[in-house]
């Protein structure tokens, strides 16, 4: 099924004066007949590793292959991760790399007006944020996503985990200092603290027995876009932990995740684009 997807690799959406250039692949559908729609995916790794060359783990290799095989054209895209520059340098990188799609999206046949964003974990964290904060995307889904900075060291005890809220976390890393002794910059990088009406459809798709980002985390978010008015779905999947580690079907979570921008792709193919809200 996927031998016919073409990948068009190190194309250079960005550069930042004094860092790396910053580079996406493309996975191109077969057998369209007009403009695909697109999917910017945010890879994870806790914002501190990872690239876009890797999948999410347990996933195969050809993940981007499957999606794109289902008629979404994929954009992986790097971001300068917390060992290269703080918040908000990735939410910049994939704002830019969207805007990238956007603008060169006719040159390899794809919508500029169906453009998607998904991520898993920290990537998760990332795509959310540029979804709710002005990024103009049709949807977006998140994978077992950090939502809430401030809750997270609460939310990993109460599920059972050990969690870490001095300055070599993850979220310090992210930060430049822990989240409680920045409490507003937490809440700038928090997806839930910008939940408003005006935010494009989500997906919010996690681990019910996650201890590293527990579900706790997307609950919190998919109540917040909710008393907002905004369209969410949520789905806890039974004894997953991070990465779908218990899932009992790994398969019928990537075929949700891709029904549910299939299904909005079909819906905007028409559509008006809508307005960016300023973030």
């Amino acid at each position: 099924m996927t031998a016919t997807v073409r990948r068009v690799p190190d194309i250079r959406y960005s550069e930042v004066l004094g860092f790396r250039p910053l580079e996406l692949d493309l996975y191109l559908p077969p057998g369209l007949d007009g403009p695909a729609p697109v999917v910017v995916y945010v890879h994870g790794g806790g914002w501190q590793r990872g690239s876009r060359r890797d999948p999410p783990p347990l996933l195969d290799a050809d993940f981007y292959d499957q999606i794109a095989a289902h008629g979404l054209a994929v954009a992986a895209v790097d971001y300068r991760l917390s060992g290269e520059a703080r918040f908000p340098a990735a939410l910049e990188d994939v704002r830019a790399a969207v805007d990238w799609v956007r603008e060169n999206a006719s040159a390899y046949g794809l919508d500029a007006e169906r453009v998607f964003l998904w991520g898993d974990s920290a990537g998760g964290h990332v795509a959310l944020l540029a979804a709710l904060t002005g990024t103009t995307v049709r949807a977006a889904v998140g994978w077992f996503p950090v939502t809430d900075m401030l809750g997270m060291p609460a939310d990993v005890a109460e599920a059972g985990g050990v969690p870490d809220p001095g300055p070599d976390s993850r979220e310090a890393r992210l930060l430049g200092a822990p989240a409680a002794s920045v409490p507003d910059l937490a809440r700038q990088a928090s997806p839930v603290t910008h939940a408003h009406p005006g935010v494009p459809p989500v997906l919010l798709v996690h681990g019910a027995a996650d201890d590293l980002v527990p579900a706790a985390q997307s609950v919190r978010l998919a109540e917040a876009l909710r008393r907002a008015g905004a369209q969410v779905e949520l789905e806890l999947v039974p004894g997953a932990s991070h990465f779908w580690k218990g899932a009992g079907d790994v398969a019928a979570i990537i075929a949700r995740s891709i029904g549910f921008l299939r299904a909005r792709a079909s819906a905007e193919a028409t559509a008006e684009p809508p307005e960016a809200v300023p973030g």
